[in-house]
């Protein structure tokens, strides 16, 4: 797959508690084909799950507000409150020694040992205002079982899933997949998927179709298996 289109898909706004296989399947079966991937915004799936809280609803201890007086301004790890959920997550000592590491890392110019040490979930949280209303004051934690979770959307819509997590810096990391992408395949969406078709703002976008755009064979020319 050479080639491939983004067709952002516009959708309601998600809240906790929603069937993600029910969304895909209601915003994708008039436009899905055979040999479609969907993608989604972490965040959002995160939500579904009632992976967030309020701030006012945390009480940081002397470690939190000491370490989110380092994190760059462009971080999520900028509240007392948000790095108090990081010390809950990862538990104090991998904090302490990431805090360690990423002090030494900046000596040196290197960069991404604090989140090395903590775990990649502690990646995915974000901060107030990371998220569209009505849930910008909430902090989002990443989302629970990616995989399993994607596994159960693509059984009931027969469309492969990714879970990612995508800015406007171009960075793209995958959080979770289903069954049914070989590597190649799955490499170049994520690939494609840097432009962040899903948007940093309120364009409430997030599902976004990829489709191939190399010359269709026979099955592509047939609608995709939407249960």
């Amino acid at each position: 797959m050479d080639l491939v289109a983004l067709i952002p898909l516009r959708t309601h706004v998600i809240g906790p508690g929603e069937d993600l296989a029910g969304i895909v399947r209601r915003y994708t079966r008039l436009v899905a084909r055979a040999g479609d991937i969907v993608a989604v915004a972490e965040s959002v799936v995160a939500i579904t799950q009632g992976r967030l809280v309020l701030p006012e609803e945390i009480r940081p201890g002397r470690l939190a507000r000491f370490l989110s007086r380092f994190p760059g301004k462009d971080g999520s790890l900028t509240s007392p409150q948000t790095m108090q959920l990081v010390i809950n997550t990862a538990g104090r000592a991998r904090v302490l020694l990431g805090a360690v590491l990423a002090l030494a890392g900046r000596l040196v110019g290197k960069r991404g040992l604090f989140y090395a040490a903590v775990g990649p979930e502690v990646k995915l949280i974000d901060d107030v205002s990371g998220t569209m209303p009505p849930f910008e004051r909430h902090i989002v934690l990443g989302p629970a079982d990616a995989d399993r979770l994607a596994e159960e959307v693509r059984a009931g819509t027969g469309l492969p899933l990714l879970v990612v997590d995508v800015n406007d810096l171009g960075r793209v990391d995958l959080v979770g997949q289903s069954t049914g992408l070989d590597p190649d395949r799955r490499d170049e969406c994520l690939r494609a998927l840097r432009a962040n078709p899903f948007g940093n703002a309120d364009e409430q976008t997030p599902l976004v179709l990829i489709r191939p755009t190399a010359p269709p064979s026979a099955d592509r020319r047939r609608p995709g298996r939407i249960l």
